[in-house]
């Protein structure tokens, strides 16, 4: 079984910073990609930022230059700054393992930025 746990959402106001962290756990052998969604009240969940098992990261436009996921083993975590409230979402850490070929998700933290 996998767990995928993460932590360090919260409020802030705008221009301010926070820092997500996912830890994935269980039955691992192999995390390929792990990444943040999140959703918006009324959206779809978008992929906010992606990386690889090397060095291969990716942004979703809007938070490029302003946000940097970063990977330790099974830990991913994100680094968002300058944050606007259009980022104002349930942010879900991502993790797809080869070994079984599957997505986990972890229960959603909440961001909440204010103007």
């Amino acid at each position: 079984q996998v767990q995928v746990v993460e932590s360090g959402g919260g409020s802030v106001q705008a221009g301010g910073s926070l820092r997500l962290s996912c830890s994935v756990s269980g039955s691992i052998y192999a995390i390929d990609t792990m990444g943040w969604y999140r959703q918006a009240p009324g959206k779809q969940r978008e992929l906010v930022a992606g990386i690889g098992s090397g060095t291969s990261t990716s942004y979703v436009d809007s938070v490029k230059g302003r946000f940097t996921i970063s990977r330790d083993n099974a830990r991913v975590y994100l680094q968002m700054n300058s944050l606007k409230p259009e980022d104002t979402a349930v942010y879900y850490c991502n993790a797809f393992l080869s070994s079984t070929m599957r997505d986990y998700w972890g229960q959603g933290t909440q961001v909440t930025v204010s103007s």
